[in-house]
C-alpha cells in the first residue's frame, strides 16, 4: 500500500547534511540537485533546499533547517510531469501526484488540513519541485522516469493469473454448443481485468470477441444465401 509523503530527518554529515541512503537494500543515490524549492498541495513554496533522487525515493532537505525534510517512495508517485504553463503554476517545475492510500477519505477535509500551518503529510496528493534553474527540468524529468521504471507497481495476485493458455484449455468441451466457449472467454477477460485493475478493458475484449462471432455468423449466412441463389 502506498505510504505517501512523509517527514524525513535522517541526515548525515555537517552543515545541511545529506540523507541516509539504505545501501543495504540496494538503494543508490542517482542525483543531487541544489537550489530546489518544494511546494506541497496549494501551499507556498518552502525555503530553498537540495533535492536528492535515489533508485528508491525522492528526498528534499531544507538547507536552513535540519529538522525539515520530505521524502516519497517512487511506488507512491502515480504521476510526474514537466510543467511550464504559467496558468498552472507561476514557475517551471516538476509536478507530481502522490498516492496516499486514503482514497476513501473526504478530500475536502484533506484540503483544509493542507492549508493549515501544520500539514498532515498523509493527505498531501500534489507536490511541485521548483529548481532555481529551469534548464534543469529536462534532466530532472529524465532521472524521474528512469528511477520510476526501476520501481514498477506490484500486481496483486500476479501468481494467480496464467497468461499462457494451452490448446486443451482453449478448445471447447465437445458439446458443439456455442455457449461452450463462454467460460474460457470469461476466464480470459477476468484475468485481464484483475491483472491491471481496469474492468473496462476486460469488457472491451469481451465485446470485441462477441462482435467477431457475430461477423462470422453473418458471413456464413451470406455464403448460404449466395448458394441458394445459384
Amino acid at each position: 500500500m502506498p505510504v505517501g509523503l512523509r517527514l524525513f530527518t535522517d541526515r548525515v554529515g555537517d552543515g545541511a547534511g545529506a540523507p541516509v541512503i539504505d545501501s543495504g537494500n540496494d538503494e543508490e543515490l542517482v542525483l543531487v540537485q541544489p537550489g530546489v524549492s518544494v511546494v506541497l498541495a496549494g501551499g507556498p513554496p518552502e525555503s530553498p533546499g537540495t533535492l536528492y533522487i535515489s533508485t528508491k525515493q525522492v528526498v528534499w532537505l531544507s538547507d536552513v533547517d535540519r529538522a525539515k525534510g520530505y521524502a516519497v517512495d517512487f511506488l507512491s508517485v502515480s504521476l510526474h510531469a514537466v510543467s511550464r504553463d504559467p496558468e498552472a503554476y507561476s514557475s517551471p517545475c516538476i509536478y507530481t501526484q502522490i498516492e496516499t492510500g486514503a482514497e476513501d477519505e473526504d478530500e475536502s477535509g484533506g484540503s483544509d488540513s493542507e492549508m493549515n500551518e501544520t500539514l498532515d503529510l498523509s493527505k498531501i496528493r500534489e507536490m511541485r519541485l521548483v529548481p532555481s534553474d529551469p534548464n534543469q527540468l529536462d534532466t530532472l524529468f529524465e532521472i524521474f522516469c528512469k528511477c520510476a521504471e526501476l520501481n514498477p507497481e506490484p500486481i496483486e495476485g500476479e501468481e494467480e493469473h496464467n497468461w499462457i493458455f494451452s490448446a486443451d484449455q482453449m478448445e471447447d468441451d465437445g458439446t458443439g454448443d456455442e455457449e461452450s466457449d463462454w467460460p474460457a472467454l470469461q476466464n480470459l477477460t477476468n484475468s485481464i481485468g484483475h491483472a491491471n485493475g481496469d474492468h473496462d478493458i476486460a469488457h472491451s475484449v469481451l465485446e470485441l470477441q462477441i462482435n467477431d462471432e457475430r461477423f462470422e455468423d453473418a458471413e456464413e449466412m451470406e455464403t448460404d444465401r449466395n448458394r441458394n441463389l445459384d
